[in-house]
């Protein structure tokens, strides 16, 4: 692969203790190591709505956030994840944006659903290319 690499990062499911210092430190070293970095807010809902919900992050980003619980960037549970078309859509959002990889803060759950969204990926992009809405 050539060019700039670009990453997103998410959380998902329950806020816990350690969420926005794991952000910080994931947006900072893809700072760092020259990378474009997105923040997608309120978890896999918001990688599936797109938009807003994923924004382009800098140092500054995550500035101030060390030492608050929780997770600045939010996290939401979502049904539509669960479903082949939600995740379709979600992948649609990630490579429209060039995003080559991305990162989940999360348990149990959202680790889960990581592993079927990459179990599935090529199966999405065969797909979405099928039908012309990624080329």
């Amino acid at each position: 692969m050539t060019g700039k690499k670009s990453i997103a990062v998410l959380t998902s499911g329950g806020d816990a203790q350690g969420m926005n210092p794991a952000v910080r430190a994931v947006v900072r070293a893809a700072v760092h190591k020259g990378f474009d970095i997105y923040m997608i807010y309120e978890g896999y809902k918001g990688m599936i709505l797109g938009g807003d919900y994923i924004r382009k992050a800098d140092w500054s980003s995550v500035g101030g956030i060390l030492h608050k619980g929780g997770t600045s960037i939010g996290s939401a549970r979502s049904e539509a994840f669960r479903t082949t078309e939600g995740r379709r859509q979600a992948v649609e959002n990630l490579i429209s944006r060039g995003i080559d990889a991305l990162i989940v803060i999360g348990g149990d759950g959202s680790l889960t659903g990581a592993n079927i969204l990459r179990q599935e990926w090529p199966e999405h992009v065969d797909a979405l290319l099928a039908e012309g809405k990624i080329s």
